[in-house]
């Protein structure tokens, strides 16, 4: 197999929070208020079972934690309160997860196809994406724009199938168990930094630690892992 050209993936397929930017502690904040809103605390297994939810899954834990009725369920005002706190927290510096900068443009100067595959909100993610750059991306999708968020697959088949490629020739890259889920029930190879908890390991899935020090081609090498490996 020596001298053989890498095999690429067709399109990486990347994760926002906590895969690109580090801002899974700005999510804390909000949920932790979220919680004191409903008069519960934001115990580690409560914001464990949250970590990467979209915004009716997440509110749907609080709600239950809090033992609220079902008539007492605003999702509506309470996605509109996390919504303008969140914008608030996110109108501060977004720090980078470490290797995510040069790993992007390593890929782009590979001219691998890229779309941003984020549970945010549009009106949330359109300001982490400008920290981002919108232009690195043939297309961003997030979780309000399909008919259900992670952890069902339906926004990694929506970025399969804007960039015309099978989600088994795609590599997904993520950081959190509900995004892990998502990529895995979609049939979407994937690689998974975890950044503030575990994830299990499961089929076409492949773990690092980070993202700093990847090339090109440690990514097709662990894409070709993806795709073959079973869990331990």
């Amino acid at each position: 197999m020596t001298g053989l050209s890498p095999v690429f993936p067709e399109a990486v397929l990347w994760d926002m929070d906590g895969t690109l930017l580090d801002t899974e502690p700005i999510w804390d904040e909000a949920m932790d208020a979220l919680a004191a809103r409903h008069g519960v605390p934001m115990t580690p297994q409560l914001r464990r079972a949250t970590l990467g939810n979209n915004s009716v899954d997440a509110l749907t834990k609080v709600y239950d934690a809090a033992r609220l009725p079902e008539s007492g369920r605003d999702f509506d005002a309470d996605e509109a309160w996390m919504v303008a706190m969140v914008v608030k927290l996110f109108a501060r510096e977004l720090p980078w997860r470490p290797g995510a900068v040069a790993l992007l443009d390593l890929v782009a100067a590979a001219e691998i196809p890229m779309v941003l595959v984020t549970n945010t909100m549009r009106e949330v993610a359109d300001i982490a994406i400008e920290t981002i750059g919108a232009h690195r991306f043939v297309a961003t999708v997030c979780g309000d724009e399909v008919a259900v968020g992670k952890p069902a697959p339906d926004i990694y088949l929506r970025a399969a199938e804007i960039v015309g490629a099978a989600p088994g020739d795609c590599l997904a890259i993520e950081d959190s168990p509900t995004g892990a889920a998502a990529a895995h029930a979609a049939g979407v190879p994937n690689l998974v930094v975890p950044s503030q908890i575990p994830v299990a390991a499961a089929s076409k899935r492949v773990f690092r630690q980070t993202l700093a020090g990847l090339t090109v081609d440690d990514l097709a090498r662990l894409f070709a892992q993806a795709r073959t490996d079973t869990p331990a």
